[in-house]
């Protein structure tokens, strides 16, 4: 598939069109089952009501600073769909979907956004995934160890790591490719072109036409997928685990998608884009499309639809309120994570602070 869709040639792979139609020359591509596109459909629901619940919250207040997925959710659902549940998941953070498809609880989605240490913790054996990693891109180079640890230890796992296109400017980006490429890591660098890294468009990020074509540099395979077609990203994405399997190294996924909110709830995207533009990739939404797919296909009914959507925001709601009543941060959380023994001067900080707090623990 890779060489069809050369990146350099200005070639991008789409299987769904806006119209909820796939292409039908592309029937040598492994599609989603009914079954799966039908899931697929019911976790971009999930997530799309959820995701607004985090922004609606955030705006009453109750929710500090939230990064919404809106527009986006194609690209972690179609990805992980396509890869084994034990494969590594490294997270950047608007890959919602892609948790949910794991399984991972939405309670503990909400409780990250709380602050609260607990919504970072998961079962390694059960999810197979990483906690978000801050700094941008820092998530990468753990991901390209981890998968040359599956391949030194010699299994069939591989890792899927996404990022940015503001990432893509970070050292750790350069050198996580580099070295993945000289190791033939089986990993997949999944790249989610928003077109902006806040409010820097993506042709302020690099000269390169595309993203996808920097794999090339690097000595592995690259391709730039519709990032808001569903059918695409699962396609390229078990192309690529495949490939990976098999030994023949990364592969650089460019997932050309729109973020349709802000970068975060404390950012005015206003400020730096045309309401024409936003209008523009609206008609691209990947529900939207996503749900054409499946009325066409009597996959399910506008009445079930309907359901679908109050049971997904019943479920958020009761989620946050699982996680807004979990157990509260304690003072020693803050200084309990970075050393496995707490170091003479930060266990002397810890007691003046609990002093100053009253003994409060």
């Amino acid at each position: 598939m890779f060489e069809n869709y050369d990146p350099r040639e200005g070639k991008r792979l789409q299987i769904l069109n806006e119209e909820g139609q796939l292409n039908t020359d592309l029937q040598d591509m492994p599609l989603l089952t009914n079954k799966q596109a039908l899931e697929a459909y019911k976790i971009m629901v999930l997530t799309r009501v959820a995701d607004e619940w985090a922004v609606s919250l955030n705006r009453q207040g109750r929710m500090p600073t939230y990064p919404p997925v809106k527009g986006q959710e194609a690209n972690s659902i179609g990805s992980i769909l396509a890869i084994k549940s034990d494969d590594w998941f490294v997270q950047a953070f608007r890959e919602l979907g892609g948790l949910l498809i794991r399984e991972v609880p939405l309670s503990q989605h909400y409780l990250y956004y709380l602050g609260n240490e607990m919504g970072s913790y998961y079962e390694r054996d059960k999810y197979h995934i990483l906690p978000i990693s801050v700094p941008i891109a820092s998530q990468l180079p753990h991901a390209v160890g981890l998968a040359y640890a599956e391949q030194y230890r010699g299994t069939k796992k591989i890792a899927i790591v996404f990022n940015g296109d503001g990432g893509t400017s970070v050292g750790d980006f350069h050198e996580s490719l580099n070295f993945a490429g000289v190791w033939k890591a089986p990993i997949i660098f999944y790249v989610q072109n928003n077109q902006y890294a806040i409010s820097v468009p993506r042709h302020s990020q690099t000269a390169s036409t595309t993203i996808a074509e920097k794999a090339f540099g690097y000595g592995f395979e690259g391709i730039q997928v519709d990032g808001n077609d569903v059918f695409a990203v699962y396609a390229a994405t078990k192309i690529a685990a495949a490939h990976a399997r098999k030994g023949n190294g990364p592969t650089l996924i460019e997932g050309f998608t729109y973020r349709l909110g802000a970068h975060t709830t404390a950012d005015d995207p206003t400020r730096y884009r045309e309401d024409d533009e936003v209008a523009d990739w609206i008609k691209r939404d990947p529900l939207i499309r996503l749900e054409k797919y499946v009325l066409q296909k009597k996959l399910i009914s506008e009445k079930q639809i309907e359901k679908l959507r109050q049971d997904a925001k019943k479920q958020a709601v009761a989620a946050f309120e699982e996680a807004d009543n979990f157990q509260k941060e304690s003072l020693d959380n803050t200084f309990r994570y970075t050393f496995k023994s707490l170091p003479p001067i930060m266990a002397e900080q810890l007691e003046q602070r609990r002093q100053l707090e009253g003994g409060s623990r």
